[in-house]
């Protein structure tokens, strides 16, 4: 089986969707890589979904993704001596360095490193953005406030610094000790929140050891001044638009989404438009035809892929919110200016041999209207080339590697199998035909077009095109 679209369906595990039975039935109606969601899983929790996944996977005989997101350093305050307090606009507020219960006037916010890196002018956020006040006083065990948005705050509450820098590690010793258990499980992605620096995505992939690919996850202003570093280590990038929305003006974040969609296709990264997608149906059997806009632009603009989050974890409706996005997206592809947009947002290729193997695959690809390219593939790299160029033509990955297979699923139009090592051009070429066919990409007498390397079997070394005729046994010659 393969989809009839381009652009994949990520879908968040939860309550709603933890059983093997619903992972299938959520795998059938169009989800392409399941994410794990280290905020709420235990460890032995997260084996067990795992387990459920690659079972899905062996039933279907489909590669499925596992993307792990970790948790992220958390900033919360203390607590109330009355559980909540209401605070108006001009009021003055304290966050201190004192650990008794909060009143009207203070609390506590257990962070020492905020009290050192903020600055009288920089913006607090409160309670998701609903509250904001700004230093008037920056010592270094108190920041004094002015209210400018009040409302209720109570305990534990979550803090945003959308004007300041933290000094603080990207990953917590939770991170650390999920980071490992995820990789050890065999996850085929590990996202990392609240990436402030690239050093922290560099951190991250030196603990991973190659173990899985690493997502970037924007949500932070000072992510977006060095995006193009980030980039350089990160393997994958999300627009993670919940925290985001918080910490830039909400009117901002369409354009922050498209620079970093742009910015992760010119660099080849497959990337991720994420946050309440769909999220009325959480309770409702239908979304509003805002949220289906929403998805649409995402796919529109060449997203490799759309993620449910509450929608599919704890909402009532998991399995159609996964249709409802598949038709969306399949409708958006079928539209005719959807080639004309994409195609507009194409960059010039780097000027390597990969790239430009790349570049010309699908220029021939769409000149001959070809019904596929069929690309060899070790590590991942040729495929993400040639999902970076857009082709309107089906893209067959053929890799010999599982988790390759599993890593690919996150990337646009490629549709990967498992084949086994090609020992000579002349077997790599006649499988790439009987696996078109077969895959149902391809007939007898259609011509396919081929990317392969060789030497055979060494990485990085994509420098063959071949355009080849499906015979009537269905090999390619």
């Amino acid at each position: 089986m393969h989809r009839n679209r381009k652009v994949k369906i990520l879908a968040t595990l939860g309550p709603a969707s933890s059983s093997p039975e619903m992972i299938e039935k959520l795998f059938m109606a169009g989800v392409d890589v399941f994410r794990i969601n280290m905020s709420h899983t235990s460890h032995q929790l997260l084996a067990t979904l795992y387990g459920h996944i690659r079972h899905v996977e062996a039933k279907v005989g489909r590669p499925i993704g596992v993307l792990c997101d970790l948790q992220g350093p958390k900033i919360r305050i203390g607590t109330f001596a009355d559980k909540e307090v209401r605070i108006a606009a001009g009021d003055t507020f304290a966050f201190d360095a004192d650990k008794t219960p909060g009143d009207v006037k203070r609390v506590y916010l257990p962070h020492p490193e905020i009290f050192a890196a903020a600055k009288t002018g920089d913006s607090l956020l409160l309670n998701d953005g609903r509250l904001r006040v700004e230093i008037t006083d920056a010592q270094p065990d108190k920041l004094t406030t002015k209210v400018i948005f009040g409302g209720v705050l109570s305990d534990r509450k979550g803090v945003n610094l959308p004007d300041t820098v933290i000094p603080i590690p990207a990953l917590t010793e939770k991170d650390r000790s999920d980071l490992e258990a995820a990789a050890n499980v065999g996850a085929d992605w590990i996202a990392l929140s609240f990436v402030q620096r690239p050093e922290d995505v560099a951190e991250a992939r030196k603990l991973v050891a190659g173990r899985a690919w690493v997502m970037a996850k924007i949500e932070k202003p000072s992510a977006l001044t060095c995006l193009e570093q980030i980039m350089t280590y990160a393997d994958g990038i999300m627009v993670a638009r919940g925290d985001l929305g918080v910490e830039l003006p909400i009117e901002s974040v369409p354009a922050r989404q498209k620079q970093i969609t742009r910015a992760a296709r010119r660099f080849g990264r497959p990337v991720v438009v994420a946050t309440q997608m769909l999220e009325s149906m959480v309770e409702e059997p239908v979304p509003t035809r805002a949220e289906v806009s929403d998805v649409a632009t995402a796919v529109y603009e060449g997203a490799d892929a759309v993620m449910l989050s509450a929608e599919s974890a704890t909402g009532k409706w998991p399995e159609k919110a996964v249709q409802t996005m598949d038709r969306v997206a399949q409708n958006v592809e079928r539209d005719i200016h959807y080639t004309n947009i994409i195609h507009a947002q194409r960059t010039e290729p780097e000027p390597t041999v990969a790239d430009a193997i790349s570049a010309a695959a699908r220029t021939i690809a769409e000149t001959l209207k070809v019904p596929a390219i069929v690309c060899y593939t070790g590590s991942g790299p040729t495929g993400l080339r040639i999902a970076r160029e857009r082709p309107s033509n089906p893209v067959l990955a053929l890799t010999p590697i599982p988790a390759t297979a599993r890593r690919l699923a996150l990337a646009w139009g490629i549709h990967c199998v498992l084949v086994p090592d090609a020992q000579s051009i002349e077997e790599m070429f006649s499988r790439a035909g009987e696996i078109a066919c077969r895959e149902g990409f391809a007939k007898a007498g259609d011509r396919i077009l081929i990317s392969a390397g060789i030497p055979i079997g060494t990485p990085g070394t994509t420098n063959l095109l071949r355009v080849a005729t499906v015979g009537k046994d269905g090999r390619a010659v």
